[in-house]
């Protein structure tokens, strides 16, 4: 029988060196098991009280556009106690997923935008960058994170989660119909929104960096389960070289880089490697064979994901999360250069019991 009541003592505790290595395809005394999201029940199970989410705390920004000032990532001591329960190496906050292109309410306040209204180039003009505000926050919370490591003598790392250059106006300004007919009709307006935003977080690469941070995590949901939502030329065009500008300040620093995007992202991995990705994040399964990637990417690139959170981690029995989990550990672990991952976060319709089954899976299939 699988265990799916609590978590197995597993070997080695919470360490960034763990998961750095891993990156580098370095040799490690077992597989990271590493989330970018836990949701709030799971969370709230494993403390034994409500603490938010591992992104956040007040809010979910994972699923849209949050107010700053009533959101705040999750509290430091809670999410420790959590990485020592469930032995994960790095605690992550979302620091600016969205561009925080701003415009007065019917109130009076600066409200982000997320109404999909920006149509033209009047209406984007008329929007305010925050920029300042959203760095700075994401730099505090570095300081604060680092500070309770320190205080607590942990091992644990930190990184922060940003850089939707292209979720931003398909996803909540423009919307994603008329932002791919901008992409023909308009392409110049789409290219200034995408500068704006890339200047945006290359100052934010930049100010992570500066205040010590472990990793950094930019992420754009590029493509569906079929391939690019841009076509591959485009694409080359006008987003490759601007991703390469914001993990460039990383890249140079020396601080590893791990680069999430959904879908069937074969056309641009090879760019990812050239910007210096260290790791790629989530191996969607609906469009990624992970044997595939492992014989053509896996000597040049850690690879991290790609166990399903609709079966077997949502709909399967802790046996077949067992089993699944053996599979990838079997193809993906030889050479190191894996971190064990699902295919999107632990979403609160997993059940617990399937979470802590993949847990113990992930720790007992994962040992060198």
């Amino acid at each position: 029988m699988i265990n799916s009541k609590t978590i197995d003592p597993y070997e080695g505790e919470p360490d960034i060196k763990r998961l750095l290595s891993a990156f580098r395809r370095e040799p490690v005394d077992r597989v990271p098991n590493f989330e970018v999201l836990y949701e709030d029940q799971h969370v709230e199970k494993f403390l034994g009280k409500p603490a938010g989410n591992t992104l956040a705390y007040g809010g979910d920004p994972a699923k849209g556009v949050v107010d700053p000032d009533k959101v705040r990532p999750m509290y430091p001591d809670d999410f420790i106690d959590l990485c020592n329960i469930i032995g994960q190496d790095a605690m992550v906050f979302e620091g600016g997923l969205w561009t925080p292109f701003m415009r007065e309410d019917e109130n009076g306040k600066m409200v982000q935008v997320a109404d999909r209204s920006i149509k033209t180039r009047k209406d984007f003009e008329a929007l305010t960058l925050y920029s300042d505000k959203q760095i700075n926050n994401a730099v505090k919370y570095v300081k604060e994170y680092k500070d309770t490591i320190k205080k607590r003598n942990s091992k644990i790392g930190v990184s922060c989660l940003y850089g939707c250059i292209t979720q931003t106006p398909y996803e909540f300004m423009i919307g994603m119909n008329d932002f791919m007919m901008m992409v023909y009709e308009d392409r110049g307006l789409v290219e200034d929104m995408l500068e704006v935003s890339t200047e945006h977080y290359v100052k934010m690469t930049k100010a992570l960096v500066e205040a010590g941070i472990d990793f950094v995590w930019p992420a754009d949901d590029v493509a569906f389960k079929t391939g690019l939502f841009i076509p591959p030329k485009i694409m080359k065009e006008i987003w490759i070289p601007r991703m390469a500008r914001i993990m460039e300040p990383a890249v140079n620093a020396g601080v590893p880089v791990m680069f999430h995007s959904d879908g069937k992202i074969d056309d641009i991995v090879e760019d990812l490697i050239e910007m210096g990705v260290s790791c790629l994040n989530p191996m969607d399964p609906y469009g990624i064979d992970y044997r595939e990637y492992k014989k053509r990417y896996g000597d040049r690139l850690c690879l991290s994901g790609n166990v399903d959170i609709e079966f077997p981690l949502s709909k399967g029995t802790p046996e077949d999360i067992d089993r699944d989990v053996k599979k990838h550990m079997e193809a993906l672990k030889p050479g190191y250069g894996y971190v064990g991952t699902s295919s999107h976060s632990i979403v609160n319709y997993i059940p617990h019991e399937n979470v802590i089954a993949y847990l113990n899976a992930m720790h007992k299939h994962g040992k060198y």
